[in-house]
């Protein structure tokens, strides 16, 4: 058999491949914590616009309230009954289910505003809000 040697043997040393491998798993412990925190906060944010929704919508129904009574404002249990039935979550307000993304609690004096889920995901904590009727 002929044996010629090779000339240009082109490749990576083990060495080489550890030294990468290494970089990627620092790489790879450092962002993944950072991607965790990441989705947290954008589910409280999420939860956070889902309280701003609600705060309009209560604003808007207190405000066609307000239209319809010659400017009587209504008070918080008027108004969380209106809005409810409004908005077609029923007459109670305890239990609000936004698009199936979010789980709130509305009631209370003043109204009390609680998201504890979103997406499937419990909030720890809830994140919450308060709306009060303009008196």
């Amino acid at each position: 058999m002929l044996n010629i040697p090779l000339k240009n043997q082109k490749g990576f040393t083990l060495i080489e491949i550890i030294a990468v491998l290494v970089i990627l798993g620092i790489l790879a412990a450092v962002a993944v914590p950072k991607y965790l925190s990441m989705a947290d906060e954008a589910r409280k944010k999420a939860a956070q616009g889902a309280i701003a929704e609600i705060k309009g919508r209560l604003s808007s129904v207190q405000g066609k309230y307000m239209m319809i009574n010659s400017g009587t404002p209504p008070t918080n249990a008027v108004l969380l009954t209106a809005a409810t039935n409004a908005m077609g979550y029923g007459s109670s307000g305890n239990f609000v289910n936004v698009g199936g993304d979010f789980v709130l609690t509305v009631s209370g004096e003043p109204i009390q505003i609680s998201v504890t889920s979103v997406s499937g995901t419990t909030l720890s904590p809830a994140v919450n809000g308060n709306f009060s009727a303009a008196q």
